[in-house]
């Protein structure tokens, strides 16, 4: 079963649903449901079995364990961005008294703040959160398991201390302000804390028989922050728009590209997979996704986003184990990616000239490296070696009439161009490094100066 909207070739929607079919039926789950959305906009949906069979149809809530978490992380960056608090700032500036205060809140993002990956038995998944009631609780009594800021230790307790911070700071409970600052402005009618009819029922599947056990379903509490939700693919394909371009209505682009920026190192053996800041960011055949997987006692989930392809994927199931619905998410994004790439924008010549800009632009040299300097619409600069791997950069103009690089190796350092007496452009000052139109350029003020004699072959 499709949507009605068929925005993809008859043979990729093939591809897209024999993928979501052999998962359901290699991984036996009692019922799998998929979305792809590019651009922003819902493509594709379907369920396995339909309906017709018996199964859950594509408007049916699951379980979506931790995606929760970015959820919650998006609603930490609204409070960076509106200044109510910063991500450097140590948690007891906001919740004194519990027992990780020392930890920063980006470290309790990145889950890099050392803390415990569970809470206290008994397993919080399968027990009441009345068991569970005060954040001490939540906690334990010796919650650190790594000096904060070392290494990346996952930690569902983590995120429920976030959720709390967001209570302090906006003096509401944290699912009023994700209904009121996510899901409307989003108009994600079916994703919820609690679950709304029609939603699937929750199943473990036997390893060795094909018979069904179910599963309790438990209202986590405090621990909602971590794992709560309820939501449909659709609905997570909505969401997902959010981390190819911002929405201003919930978070601007540029916090956007933050999360999305790895804030730990990866595990040793691990380099093709690292955290942001409430999203995982993985590679996978050439591509980086960012997103998020979850599980919960009868649910697995997984939401994939390829930025640069603008393609976002999402896989429910109602099975506690088996479909792997991440990599099926994220296979289903590699085959759209690859058999409908994306049509590049048409180019456009810019619309205003500076002439100022465009001097600089054309070939630099560092020492006797090559780079070309391009200048990019909205003017911005970008740097890269005109040959080979090296040292590249974007850089946006600042007030003071200096480049702040956006990324890559000079992120956060100043490009300043520096000019003779008469206003001609002397050399390129680049966190100190100078860079010449021609290599080491006498008259350009290269430090440590240049050899008189210039130039010469080699003496035998």
């Amino acid at each position: 079963m499709t949507s009605p909207l068929r925005a993809f070739l008859p043979a990729t929607e093939r591809a897209l649903f024999q993928r979501i079919a052999r998962a359901q039926s290699e991984g036996r789950a009692p019922s799998l449901t998929a979305a792809v959305a590019r651009d922003g906009e819902p493509v594709w949906t379907a369920v396995r079995p339909s309906p017709e069979g018996g199964g859950p149809g594509v408007d049916v809530q699951y379980r979506i364990g931790s995606i929760t978490k970015t959820f919650t992380a998006v609603l930490v960056m609204r409070l960076r961005d509106e200044g109510l608090l910063d991500l450097q700032d140590p948690l007891d500036q906001y919740l004194p008294g519990t027992d990780a205060g020392k930890a920063t809140i980006a470290q309790l993002l990145c889950h890099s703040a050392g803390l415990s990956a569970e809470t206290p038995s008994p397993w919080w998944e399968r027990s009441s959160a009345s068991l569970r009631p005060t954040l001490p609780d939540v906690l334990g009594g010796k919650p650190h398991k790594h000096p904060a800021g070392r290494r990346f230790h996952y930690s569902n307790p983590g995120y429920t201390v976030l959720g709390a911070l967001i209570e302090a700071v906006r003096d509401a409970p944290w699912g009023d302000v994700f209904r009121r600052e996510i899901l409307e402005p989003l108009a994600m009618t079916r994703t919820s804390l609690e679950p709304q009819a029609p939603c699937a029922e929750g199943w473990a599947v036997h390893p060795w028989a094909d018979v069904l056990l179910p599963e309790p379903v438990e209202d986590l509490g405090l621990m909602a922050p971590a794992g709560q939700l309820w939501s449909t693919a659709g609905d997570l394909c909505r969401f997902a728009a959010l981390f190819t371009e911002g929405d201003e209505r919930v978070l601007n682009a540029a916090s956007v590209r933050e999360m999305c920026t790895p804030s730990v190192p990866a595990e040793a053996g691990e380099w093709d997979s690292t955290y942001g800041l409430g999203l995982q960011i993985i590679r996978r055949d050439g591509r980086t996704l960012v997103g998020h997987g979850g599980s919960l006692p009868g649910f697995v989930a997984g939401l994939w986003v390829g930025v640069e392809d603008g393609i976002a994927a999402s896989v429910l199931a109602n099975a506690t184990s088996g479909p792997l619905p991440s990599v099926v998410a994220t296979e289903l994004v590699r085959i759209v990616a690859e058999a409908e790439p994306r049509i590049p924008e048409p180019w456009r010549p810019l619309q205003e000239v500076d002439r100022d800009l465009v001097e600089l632009t054309g070939p630099w040299y560092w020492g006797t490296y090559a780079f070309g300097l391009r200048l990019l619409p909205g003017r911005v600069l970008s740097l890269a070696p005109l040959a080979g791997p090296g040292r590249r950069s974007r850089f946006t103009a600042e007030p003071d009439g200096t480049w702040m690089g956006e990324n890559g190796y000079y992120a956060g350092e100043t490009l300043r161009v520096v000019r003779h007496r008469d206003g001609s452009v002397r050399h390129l000052d680049l966190g100190s490094f100078v860079f010449t139109r021609e290599p080491y350029e006498p008259e350009a003020g290269v430090p440590g100066g240049v050899d008189e004699e210039g130039w010469r072959g080699l003496s035998e």
